[in-house]
């Protein structure tokens, strides 16, 4: 089994678009979004979940009113400002927490002198598991304002990686977050080989270069291709080349084509239309084929 995670220096590359090309060209793969602030995968591939799960990470201290006994010790010692004083109700001050605000640290727990506060696990999102018309899905959402999204990316893999043993899949092609964070690094950490979406702008060579050390300092054998190519190609030169000299392998460009928009608006992967860029889609999946996966063994990704 082996793993093909998509990630990009910055949003907007074009990275979902990719993915959803090769979830379709490939050959009986699992499908992960681990973009779980953002994800927008499924607006492509339209998946019919058949399985919900909440996501619970972390503590979010609950103050019982009836037990509270209106010291101000919650609100003394706590730094966030999450504690919140209610207005005096029959002569007698009481206290509650800002959900939002609380970053479950459990300092009040510890100094309530009346044990009124129950440290309850939160819940931060959901995950589920889906069928489309590519094969199994494993997504997610991340509620709002909520945390540890590099813990539900790492759970969203871990069960992607499940229905890949359990059902003798070869690939898993991972959707994974832009930039470099707690997110991204759960995505990439193990994989077989990671595809760099990059476009020809000065930010896109700017984030590129540190998605490269990134992959570079987890050693992980990375692949790069310039969507959007010809809008600059003296950039998309300089872009390959800084790629070259980190260690990547270019495998190939994608020209700008107005019909990646009409695709995404019918709910299409570009390879499932008649856009001119799908031949260079189809030669970077061939190439990512071609590249040998992980060093020092000879087996490459099935194309």
């Amino acid at each position: 089994m082996q793993e093909l995670v998509i990630i990009s220096g910055k949003g907007g590359t074009g990275k979902t678009s990719v993915t959803a090309s090769f979830a379709v060209l490939a050959h009986r793969p699992v499908i992960a979004d681990c973009d779980v602030d953002a994800a927008d995968l499924h607006l492509i591939l339209s998946p019919r979940v058949k399985h919900r799960h909440p996501f619970r990470a972390g503590h979010e201290a609950v103050i019982r009113e009836e037990k509270c006994s209106g010291c101000g010790a919650c609100l003394t010692f706590c730094r966030f400002e999450a504690v919140r004083m209610n207005a005096k109700d029959a002569g007698k001050t009481t206290f509650s927490i800002d959900p939002v605000a609380c970053e479950g640290c459990g300092v009040c727990v510890r100094f309530c002198p009346e044990r009124a506060i129950d440290f309850l696990e939160r819940l931060c999102g959901e995950w589920m598991t889906s069928d489309t018309r590519c094969g199994p899905m494993v997504h997610a959402r991340l509620g709002v304002a909520a945390e540890n999204s590099g813990k539900l990316v790492s759970t969203v893999r871990q069960q992607a990686r499940r229905i890949a043993d359990e059902r003798d899949h070869p690939l898993i092609i991972v959707d994974g977050p832009p930039g470099i964070g707690c997110p991204v690094i759960a995505s990439v950490t193990g994989a077989t080989l990671v595809l760099a979406v990059t476009e020809p702008t000065v930010s896109g060579e700017h984030d590129l270069q540190r998605v490269l050390s990134l992959t570079r300092h987890f050693q992980i054998p990375t692949a790069i291709c310039v969507n959007k190519w010809d809008i600059n190609p003296v950039m998309t030169d300089r872009i390959e080349a800084t790629a070259r000299q980190a260690g990547a392998r270019i495998v190939g460009r994608i020209r700008y084509d107005r019909a990646v928009t009409r695709a995404q608006m019918e709910e299409k992967a570009v390879v499932e239309t008649d856009a001119p860029c799908v031949e260079d889609i189809k030669a970077i999946w061939s190439q990512l084929g071609a590249c040998r996966t992980i060093p020092g063994r000879s087996e490459n990704l099935e194309v």
